[in-house]
């Protein structure tokens, strides 16, 4: 896994900023009035969409972000910019032309299934004015930035002289331009470091409709960029420079596609601003893609739900699954946040057998995610004495890491783990049948305690005095 933890790039997005808002329900008849489904609503949710998209999963990311953009004198403008600053971005930067009505889409999901949208919005191009007042901020705050992201849904804010200026500016300050293109005419995007088109808008923008290197070479060529990228859905995105070469993605069960332009956008803004090389951030962004499309509506994609998507795929290290303490806390939280049920367990293991097996099996399936709390060398002589462990905790940690079963492992010092639990507040603890009836360090937090019987006969220490026997 490419390593981007407590990176916070400063990146600014400018763009087309909509709503985007969701009746949840379920279909059980269809209408005796016309042959559509009557779907009863149960929830409704309201997120950013559009470039607000791109903000949200760049937050997510852990990206500082700022945001210019144009929006209407309207009811949905003054929701969109509460939405902003529940996650901090400011609204200097976004000005209200008058007339105008941001844009929210409507949809209606039923059994996970998208049924109907409707729209309301204006897609005029902005006025002067407006297009002045993007210039004038952006001069102002540039400097500011690694990055900028333009993410352009074709509802006007992006005009073609506007895009320009703000490609020419950026290339003065040396500041890369990434877009997500919208249309079939990209000669307004000229001279960006790089676009994010699908493979049918790329076809379409260079007339080229059976070759995709053709295409992809054509649209460096005749849009000025640095590196050509398009993107292949899921078979990955496909890369040209000096060579074409193209990143499989892996196939995953796909619930809904809506924005995942922004998250391929937002990731590989995010890691090329952190100065991954082309062929890193696209794999980078590939994961970040198959987390989202997993989802429901539009989503993001944590630095933790992209490791634990690679692990998934069985591509990450094992070094990626041994945690510290301030890591692991975070992680925690992360994972309650989305629903996961966190099993603890705590031991030396020194000598794996098929009883430590058995037992980290069954824990597993308690929840969802299995945390191995591990006794460090210290530890370990504290409760065994001075010619225990056998293996390192390095290589311990190490080998609990690469068990499939197993996903996340932190080393601790003190003879209990009881300041560990505390930190990570599991929701089950287990322990080994040997300890029912007994006081279990730790049972007074969690929410459940559960005993599990060990596998009769197999034990560390049977094993050490077989191996003594055998010198």
């Amino acid at each position: 896994m490419i390593n981007l933890k407590n990176k916070n790039p400063s990146i600014l997005v400018i763009g087309d900023l909509m709503i985007d808002h969701y009746l949840w329900g379920e279909c059980e008849r269809i209408s005796p009035e016309a042959p559509v489904q009557v779907v009863n609503i149960q929830k409704e949710s309201t997120i950013l969409g559009g470039a607000g998209n791109v903000i949200n999963n760049l937050k997510a990311l852990g990206a500082k972000v700022d945001v210019i953009s144009v929006v209407g004198d309207c009811l949905t403008s003054k929701e969109l910019k509460a939405l902003l600053d529940d996650i901090e971005v400011p609204t200097k930067y976004v000005f209200t032309q008058s007339g105008r009505v941001t844009s929210k889409k409507s949809r209606i999901i039923a059994s996970n299934q998208q049924v109907s949208r409707f729209d309301r919005e204006s897609t005029d191009e902005i006025n002067t004015n407006s297009q002045n007042f993007i210039l004038e901020s952006f001069n102002e705050i540039i400097k500011n930035y690694e990055l900028i992201l333009l993410s352009d849904y074709g509802k006007g804010v992006l005009t073609e002289e506007l895009t320009q200026s703000i490609i020419k500016i950026a290339k003065k300050h040396n500041k890369k331009v990434l877009i997500d293109p919208k249309g079939s005419d990209f000669s307004k995007y000229k001279g960006a470091f790089l676009l994010t088109p699908n493979r049918k808008e790329a076809m379409e923008a260079t007339n080229i409709d059976s070759s995709l290197k053709e295409s992809i070479i054509r649209l460096k060529k005749d849009f000025d960029l640095d590196v050509s990228i398009v993107t292949l859905s899921d078979e990955g995105i496909a890369i040209y420079d000096n060579e074409l070469r193209i990143h499989p993605t892996s196939t995953q069960e796909v619930y809904d596609v809506t924005g995942a332009g922004d998250t391929v956008l937002a990731s590989l803004g995010f890691a090329i601003s952190c100065n991954l090389d082309i062929d890193s951030a696209v794999q980078f962004s590939n994961l970040a893609a198959g987390v989202v499309i997993g989802k429901i509506g539009s989503s993001t994609a944590t630095l933790n739900e992209i490791i634990e998507y690679e692990s998934s795929l069985h591509k990450s290290s094992s070094e990626e699954h041994i945690k510290n303490l301030e890591e692991i806390c975070l992680l925690t939280k992360d994972l309650k946040e989305r629903g996961k049920k966190i099993i603890f367990t705590n031991g030396c293991f020194d000598l794996l057998h098929i009883g430590h097996i058995r037992y980290l099996e069954a824990a597993k399936n308690l929840g969802d995610v299995l945390i191995i709390g591990l006794n460090s060398d210290k530890s370990v002589q504290l409760l065994k004495g001075s010619g225990r462990p056998v293996n390192n905790q390095t290589d311990r940690a190490y080998i609990l890491a690469a068990m499939e079963v197993v996903d996340y492992v932190v080393i601790f010092d003190e003879k209990t783990p009881y300041n560990l639990i505390s930190m990570i507040k599991p929701h089950t603890l287990v322990k080994g049948g040997d300890y029912e009836g007994k006081e279990v360090v730790g049972e007074d937090i969690v929410d459940e305690l559960k005993f599990i019987e060990f596998v009769k006969g197999r034990s560390t220490s049977k094993i050490i005095e077989k191996i003594k026997k055998v010198k």
